[in-house]
């Protein structure tokens, strides 16, 4: 397992050891929200400072300069590389939504962050996936496409864990810049 807990050519911490400390600071959370939206709202914010990190660090990296302006290209590169960074692998699946322009769906069957956590049966509905969330969200807004970006576990019946499923909502002013992008490339 590789990403944020084992990355090749950068320290590394192990997953026994990353899996102990997310919990903790999972409990840490719980223990002083009054709410699970609380705890997600906490959770997620910590998530969009590091996903703007994350893709700062990406960029830098990444040997063109070029800023993505695509949105496609930006959830290719959440769903890819920021991904395999992350979590060792790629994300499993990535979709537009049928009916809506502004809507995708990256999902993982198997996220790391959800692995390890237990709390109290009274926030039983919590969903890790939100630092997850939080971590897209902040690089789609580092990238210049803010978005709503929500976590939502989906059962599956030949899955012992639910799969993890992040919506993204775009931003009207995305959608109309964009619009106006491609209206500018027509003429």
């Amino acid at each position: 397992m590789r990403g944020v807990v084992e990355n090749f050519g950068v320290p590394t911490v192990s997953l026994s050891a990353f899996a102990y400390l997310f919990s903790e600071y999972i409990q840490y959370l719980v223990d002083r929200a009054n709410s699970i939206s609380e705890l997600e709202d906490r959770l997620e914010k910590v998530g969009f400072e590091v996903g703007l990190r994350v893709l700062e660090l990406l960029a830098y990296r990444e040997r063109s300069q070029r800023r993505k302006t695509d949105v496609l290209d930006i959830l290719r590169l959440i769903h890819g590389p920021a991904w395999q960074y992350l979590f060792g692998k790629t994300a499993d699946d990535l979709q537009q939504a049928a009916n809506a322009d502004d809507e995708y769906y990256i999902r993982d069957y198997d996220l790391l962050i959800s692995r390890y956590i237990s709390v109290p049966k009274s926030y039983e509905p919590f969903n890790p996936g939100t630092l997850a969330a939080g971590m897209m969200r902040g690089m789609l807004d580092g990238a210049g496409f803010p978005a709503r970006v929500t976590a939502h576990f989906v059962p599956h019946k030949d899955r012992p864990r639910p799969i993890t499923t992040f919506m993204i909502k775009l931003e009207p002013s995305v959608m109309q810049r964009l619009a106006y992008l491609e209206a500018a490339k027509k003429g």
